[in-house]
């Protein structure tokens, strides 16, 4: 099936590491943006398959551009739209916390899901949501695992122990420490704002001496990472890594996570960062190849 990759110019490096994988062409949708900040993007037209590479990190500067070339897209003969979305967005909130917040989780499955035929995403951040095609429907989802390219990055020698900072990381915890044979425990948080967290380890956890790996699927403030960095620390670890699947933090959270202890912080390039570390193309190519190659 004919099929081509297109990327707006931001997302150009992960886009060609898609299309190089894929043994596809990539093209650039070029943005005009106005003096009122609309914009209007303009699209390669292509009568067959467009894949369209937009990790969703800073989604409100790029929702709209994305929606606007949805449409240009099918205008201009596209058969199939398939959005690759590394990190997908506005999936925190899978559930109303508090009287006259919304859900945006449902928000944003309606916008994407009624516009693309099918979308490709890693690790997306839900926790209390089991059927994520209920979310985006129409669409067809695929949800990708990054635990064993980041667990090849991360290394078993020395053997780690991997750390989640909370119960909500179990299964990915648990899913690191075994694509690296290594032992894996949780921490027990508790949350007082975005920046300051509480956490405490298990009785019976020995970090003695150890390298200890602290994975998570998100850092933005990074509070609870750092905390997690302080506490391994202070329980005797030789040496405290961080690991991240959507790297969202800035330099300053950097700093701090340097500062608490961490001697390397490494991340899928999901979203492009510093941190980057292991690139996602081969497991998003996997995804794709029976689909392009029908």
């Amino acid at each position: 099936m004919s099929a081509v990759v297109q990327a707006f110019a931001a997302d150009q490096a992960g886009a060609a590491r898609l299309a190089d994988a894929l043994g596809l062409g990539l093209e650039t949708v070029r943005l005009h943006v106005f003096p009122d900040r609309e914009v209007l993007p303009t699209v390669t037209p292509f009568a067959g398959v467009v894949i369209a590479y937009c990790p969703l990190n800073q989604p409100n500067a790029k929702l709209m551009s994305l929606m606007l070339a949805c449409d240009a897209w099918r205008r201009g003969g596209a058969t199939r739209l398939i959005l690759v979305a590394p990190y997908m967005c506005y999936l925190r909130q899978d559930t109303v916390f508090a009287p006259g917040q919304a859900l945006s989780r449902d928000v944003i499955g309606r916008l994407l899901g009624e516009r693309f035929d099918r979308i490709v995403t890693v690790e997306p951040h839900l926790h209390r949501t089991s059927d994520l095609g209920a979310v985006f429907a129409p669409a067809q989802v695929t949800a990708l695992s990054a635990a064993e390219p980041l667990a090849r990055a991360i290394g078993a020698d020395p053997p780690p122990v991997v750390i989640g900072p909370d119960g909500e990381s179990e299964p990915w915890a648990r899913a690191i420490g075994e694509a690296l044979g290594a032992p894996h425990m949780t921490l027990r948080k508790t949350r007082h704002g975005d920046h300051r967290v509480d956490l405490c380890l298990d009785g019976g956890a020995d970090l003695k001496g150890r390298r200890a790996v602290i994975i998570d699927d998100i850092c933005s403030s990074g509070g609870t990472l750092e905390a997690a960095v302080r506490l391994a620390l202070a329980q005797g670890a030789e040496r405290v890594e961080v690991a991240v699947v959507h790297a969202l933090f800035d330099w300053a959270t950097a700093r701090r996570l340097a500062e608490a202890g961490a001697s390397r912080i490494i991340s899928t390039d999901s979203c492009p960062h510093p941190s980057n570390a292991v690139a996602l193309a081969p497991i998003l190519a996997a995804a794709l190849t029976e689909e392009i190659s029908t």
